[in-house]
């Protein structure tokens, strides 16, 4: 019943764009901050970017700033990843999760997978 469910995740070549979703259900995501995580084969999980939840205040990973963005549309009760000039190296599994520090994260997505190929 409260689940996180991500989507928009594939494949995209090298410098091609994709956008994830994070869609809340049972809960209302805007009395959390969200964060998005990655984690490739072989590669701790990393921190991707946090979006407060009042007021939405942005932060990015130093690997994804200027690329990645993202947003919130409340009505929706769903976050977005907007993830553009994409690299090999982006290639991971992304979560979506109700906090940006990982000891404070109650709920997490299943997680898709974005393979980029070179």
């Amino acid at each position: 019943q409260v689940q996180l469910v991500e989507s928009g995740g594939g494949l995209v070549q090298s410098g091609g764009s994709l956008t994830l979703s994070c869609a809340a259900a049972g809960f209302r995501l805007d009395n959390y901050p969200v964060g998005w995580f990655r984690q490739a084969p072989g590669k701790e999980r990393e921190a991707v970017s946090c979006i407060a939840y009042s007021p939405s205040s942005v932060y990015y990973a130093d690997s994804v700033k200027g690329r990645f963005a993202t947003s919130r549309d409340n009505p929706k009760n769903t976050v977005y990843l907007q993830m553009s000039s994409l690299q090999p190296e982006d290639t991971a599994v992304y979560f979506c999760a109700t906090a940006c520090d990982v000891p404070r994260v109650d709920k997490w997505g299943q997680g898709t997978q974005v393979t980029v190929s070179a």
